[in-house]
């Protein structure tokens, strides 16, 4: 993946540096005929005339500014220590190669400038690759992989912010989507398409979700979690999250269509959006390790993308989430839930688009049910089933809205809210 990737501009500063500085260096040797007793000896082993002082001196020039060049961004660029040296090698026998091919038609062309630039460029250019800056690029591949994006690979390489792989404390955002029917699917397909199905699934939200920005920080058998906001800081990352997961719900619909055509089925999915502040760091052993995410709000963004499947909801949103995106989305109100042991209570919301997105009616009916759920809790039960009836989505059905009017029709019958506390989620 990476060796497509746009050059970057930090290693490009530094190629043009070294290579020019070489060139610079060994432009002066040629001009003081540095090379011309050396020159001269190998010219008589090789059963040429000694060289003119001025013999092919553009030329070399030439020869040696290309070399430095091309060395300096191959040792600087290429994370792999064998293969710089591979590539080193490579051209100086090039250089062989075109003083034979000179002797063939009796002129001798010095190899000694050439080989001079290929030395100096990659002296110089392997010391910079063993630098903090310089082994950047070793190391986010080594800890990131695929995990990230082109484009964020390259900004990671260029950030003037030093790495901090130890341990840091930062406020970010994490999507979690997970499949909820593997055992209806297990059981209705046979083994190779419900791997296919599954692996499409995955493959959709990963790839989705990191090409806008996300680090992909768990892949499994049945979830997908993405964290936005790291390795790369974005002080917008609850927004850019909200936003990837409106355009995930999209293309997983048009996925399960799919999949509908191929297999007669289809996979039920959910998706929880989480923020607050995380430990980021290089989690694991020598044999087994990544970048990675923990904290408290990593699990809840897992507990609300599971709480979908009691509202009816695609996607959930914890209050962090909404605080720091506020001003760009649409929400309607699910609950209010106890998230910690002090009684402390928070709301929780679903994502319904990003602003002035949705419709006129759209817009209506949001604003129905953020009425229906005051009147609920101020237990106001038939003003709010009015409300909420009212609400109802044209065609189809709306979840969270048929959730409520459930829970009302219950609650009046006297029969308890369902098959869980409301107090705690």
């Amino acid at each position: 993946m990476f060796t497509s990737r746009p050059p970057s501009v930090r290693y490009l500063k530094a190629t043009l540096f070294v290579g020019l500085f070489v060139s610079g260096f060994v432009a002066l040797l040629i001009a003081g005929n540095a090379f011309a007793v050396p020159d001269a000896a190998l010219a008589q082993f090789l059963q040429l005339a000694p060289p003119g002082a001025h013999d092919f001196r553009l030329v070399q020039y030439l020869i040696a500014a290309a070399l430095a060049l091309g060395i300096a961004w191959t040792t600087i660029d290429i994370p792999r220590p064998s293969l710089k040296h591979v590539i080193a090698i490579a051209a100086l026998l090039e250089l062989i190669v075109a003083t034979a091919g000179f002797k063939f038609f009796g002129r001798y062309l010095s190899p000694l400038p050439g080989a001079a630039a290929i030395l100096f460029s990659f002296i110089v250019g392997f010391l910079y690759s063993r630098s903090e800056a310089g082994s950047r690029k070793r190391i986010l591949r080594q800890i990131l992989g695929d995990r990230i994006s082109e484009n964020t690979f390259k900004h990671l390489i260029d950030a003037d912010e030093p790495l901090n792989l130890e341990g840091e404390r930062r406020d970010v955002t994490i999507i979690v989507c997970e499949i909820f029917n593997h055992d209806e699917l297990e059981e209705n397909l046979p083994a190779a398409d419900y791997v296919a199905l599954t692996n499409s699934f995955r493959r959709h939200v990963a790839d989705l979700l990191v090409e806008r920005g996300g680090y992909l920080d768990e892949c499994d058998g049945e979830s997908v979690r993405v964290v936005f906001g790291a390795p790369l800081r974005d002080i917008h990352h609850a927004i850019a999250a909200c936003d990837a997961a409106l355009a995930l719900e999209e293309r997983l619909n048009a996925v399960n269509r799919e999949c509908h055509t191929i297999w007669k089925q289809m996979f039920d999915f959910r998706i929880g959006v989480n923020s607050g502040e995380m430990v980021l760091g290089a989690y694991g052993s020598r044999r087994l390790g990544n970048y990675s995410v923990a904290g408290e709000p990593v699990e809840f963004g897992r507990r609300l993308c599971r709480a979908n499947l009691i509202y009816g909801s695609r996607i959930l949103l914890g209050a962090g989430t909404f605080y720091f995106a506020e001003e760009a989305i649409e929400v309607r109100p699910m609950e209010m839930i106890q998230r910690f042991e002090d009684g402390s209570r928070e709301e929780i919301y679903e994502l319904l688009g990003m602003r002035n997105v949705l419709s006129f009616e759209e817009l209506e009916r949001r604003d129905l049910f953020w009425t229906g759920v005051v009147y609920y809790r101020s237990q106001l039960w038939d003003e709010a089933l009015d409300v909420f009836y009212s609400a109802r989505a044209p065609k189809g059905a709306d979840g969270p809205v048929e959730f409520y009017i459930r829970r009302i029709e219950q609650l009046r019958t006297g029969l308890a809210a369902l098959d869980w506390n409301s107090a705690r989620l």
